[in-house]
């Protein structure tokens, strides 16, 4: 069955469904009686329809009457309800949908804004991932403390932040995130307060600052996210391969669509060596003896590669910031947070919003009318090649082998996410018309060339530990370990692919413009930023027309690249 409207909840909609049927089987048999005794037809033909009716038709009856009634209490059972989503996807439902509806649904549960009569909020719990207890639960989180902008919950929704240039993009100065704020009960910087982790006082026993309490990160856009995923997925694969083609007393290097990770070596006792690998975070190069290699999994999101999927980032992300419990991660019928809800979001419901953010639609090109500014953006490109910025920011990665068909759930998802192997597999073709413009598609060789200027690595981009760039804390460190401590200079690059019309810009969204970003790196791309630097003024200006260029484009677009003052759909350039 495909539902066709998304305001009725599909398990109300079957109730009414089958409530119809009877309805039409009733009046069927009524009508054979009625064309029986007219001799409309021959009485053959109607004599078994109607036996079987005149048996039936009573206990149908009631059966109808008590089902329209269930749907009618059930709609009138929500007036004076304050929800942001009245009816839930029930599990399976997923599969029903029609994938533009499924995305529709997605968009709801994206927008919406949470309230504490459907369990927004998260009195006893934390808001990291695994949802531990509160440092002192005697003084649950509930108003007033049940916002904290530091610790959390920090928004109402997920639009609330990822809302510039529309909806699913990046955000204001005034979205940041403060990344492992989370390990908090309630920030409060109360030196009275010596209680670790409470609101003052981190693992260590030492008092927090605004600086040192968590890593201040700018709202990135979640735009062209389902293509970043397959080519995180993709490379993962080829690193693994290599990996497990190397044999004891040897070693690999991992090289995956033009990019090098390094190398992987094997002592002659069949151990692993992974200091030699480079750009992938810390869990994906641990391994604990030969029976258990390192992962070498390509992590593309959060700015310190430290999430693997969107369905991940998203079950994250709901904890965290709005409070909201999913049945995959929590379990059903399970109130971990205490707030008097069970079974917040449906297996199906996260599905919905992870195929809606995968499905976003790509950035593209908005090249200037201005004559001028369009030859400058001409430069500005070629430059960007011949400074090295490219060398990063890779202008195209290719999907191969049909790689543009992205699948729930990702075969690399950490526990408390949907895995293989739960679920049916449930896929969409990234480069249908179907989805919102523009799309990429396959080229003649059949390789769809993702234009997101990223090589999926970490990079240090910062002078070292005193670098004003630099973070307080290692997201990718066990928490409270020297490690964590020791603080973070490594990103990923950044997906220059709407750039232009995305700020503000760096990691912690403190520079407004794109040329103190670029003043900014160091480290790795230090002679990147001295060549930069060495240009002339209008070369450097050129740069930064071309870097403009890089857009997320107007809901409707049809084409990747279009003029500046195009009417809706843009010019084809």
């Amino acid at each position: 069955m495909r539902i066709a409207k998304l305001d009725v909840c599909p398990k109300e909609l079957n109730a009414l469904t089958s409530a119809l049927l009877i309805l039409v089987f009733v009046v069927g048999v009524t009508m054979g009686e009625l064309l029986r005794d007219l001799c409309a037809v021959p009485v053959a033909c109607v004599e078994g329809f109607t036996w079987i009716g005149s048996r039936l038709r009573r206990p149908l009856l009631l059966i109808l009457v008590t089902m329209l009634a269930s749907a009618a209490w059930s709609q009138t059972n929500l007036i004076g309800k304050e929800v942001a989503i009245p009816r839930h996807l029930q599990d399976g439902e997923e599969y029903e949908l029609s994938i533009p509806k499924l995305i529709q649904f997605g968009e709801k549960l994206f927008t919406a804004k949470w309230t504490i009569q459907e369990g927004q909020g998260r009195q006893r719990v934390k808001g990291l991932p695994t949802g531990p207890q509160l440092s002192d639960p005697s003084e649950p989180l509930a108003f007033p403390g049940n916002f904290n902008r530091i610790s959390g919950p920090d928004s109402n929704s997920c639009a609330g932040c990822h809302n510039e240039p529309f909806v699913g993009g990046g955000g204001d100065r005034a979205t940041e995130v403060f990344v492992l704020g989370q390990r908090f009960d309630f920030a409060s910087f109360d030196h009275n307060d010596m209680l670790s982790t409470k609101g003052a006082t981190d693992e260590r026993g030492q008092f927090v600052t605004l600086q040192t309490i968590a890593n201040e990160r700018k709202t990135i856009g979640m735009n062209g996210s389902g293509f970043i995923e397959m080519l995180a997925r993709q490379m993962t694969s080829d690193l693994r391969a290599i990996r497990d083609s190397t044999t004891p007393g040897t070693s690999r290097p991992l090289i995956t669509k033009g990019v090098s990770f390094g190398t992987l070596a094997r002592r002659i006792d069949g151990s692993w060596d992974a200091s030699g690998v480079r750009g992938l975070p810390a869990p994906s190069l641990a391994s604990t003896d030969s029976s258990h290699p390192p992962s070498l999994v390509v992590m593309p999101f959060h700015q310190a590669g430290a999430v693997i999927s969107l369905r991940q980032f998203t079950n994250n992300a709901l904890t965290h910031h709005h409070g909201i419990q999913a049945e995959e991660r929590f379990g059903i019928g399970i109130d971990e947070d205490g707030d008097g809800f069970v079974n917040e979001l449906t297996r199906a419901d996260i599905t919905a919003v992870t195929i809606y953010q995968a499905a976003l639609p790509v950035p593209g090109r908005a090249i200037p009318a201005d004559h001028e500014a369009e030859k400058a953006a001409r430069i500005g490109e070629i430059w960007f090649q011949q400074i090295g910025c490219a060398t990063c920011h890779i202008p195209n990665l290719p999907l191969t082998n049909r790689g543009w068909i992205y699948s729930e759930p990702n075969p690399y998802n950490p526990a408390g996410n949907l895995q293989p192997g739960q679920a049916a597999i449930l896929s969409i073709d990234l480069t249908s018309e179907d989805l919102p413009g523009p799309r990429l598609k396959p080229d003649a060789n059949g390789v769809v060339w993702v234009p997101a200027y990223t090589d999926l690595k970490l990079h240090d981009i910062t002078s070292g530990p005193n670098d004003p760039n630099a973070e307080p804390l290692d997201q990718n460190q066990p928490i409270g370990s020297p490690g964590f401590f020791a603080g973070n200079t490594k990103f990923i690059t950044r997906k220059l692919w709407g750039a232009g019309n995305s700020g503000p810009y760096m990691h912690h969204g403190k520079f407004t413009t794109m040329r103190e970003a670029i003043l900014a790196h160091s480290g790795e791309a230090l002679a990147s930023r001295q060549a930069f630097e060495g240009l002339s003024s209008y070369d450097r200006d050129c740069i930064i027309e071309f870097l403009k260029t890089l857009q997320i484009l107007p809901s409707g677009t049809h084409n990747l690249v279009i003029g500046v003052g195009d009417d809706r759909g843009g010019e084809n350039r």
